[in-house]
């Protein structure tokens, strides 16, 4: 699986934009898909995820209620919704896939094999 991100810029604090992460390769439908960010300087971070069984939706505290993970099976790509977006939401912005990855560890980004190059992300006026 090989996967290519795109959407990142610049934005106002307040503002939105909407990553896409378009995967190639096998389908990624039952994979756990997510979403990692990481500042200059700064650990990588969990953002979002959405589990392999597509039931449920995982977000940081940081993010819940202004992000949004979603899944077009059919262009197989994961998009990341990003709303009332904040200074400190800037970073390069990673997705990832994860054919084994189970429940409980979906916020840990060594239970997935799969990773995007980033896209920047700067939040600023």
């Amino acid at each position: 699986v090989q996967l290519q991100a795109s959407g990142g810029g610049l934005v106002q604090p307040g503002g939105s934009l909407r990553l896409s992460c378009a995967a190639s390769g096998r389908t990624i439908g039952n994979y756990a898909l997510a979403w990692f960010r990481q500042a200059p300087g700064k650990e990588r971070e969990f953002v979002a995820a959405r589990t392999r069984s597509g039931g449920s939706t995982i977000y940081a505290d940081a993010v819940k209620g202004r992000f949004t993970i979603s899944l077009d099976n059919a262009k197989k790509t994961v998009y990341l919704q990003m709303n009332s977006l904040k200074p400190e939401d800037t970073a390069a912005y990673l997705c990832a896939a994860g054919p084994r990855t189970i429940l409980s560890n979906t916020r840990n980004r060594a239970e997935y094999d799969y990773w995007g190059q980033g896209t920047e992300v700067t939040v600023s006026s």
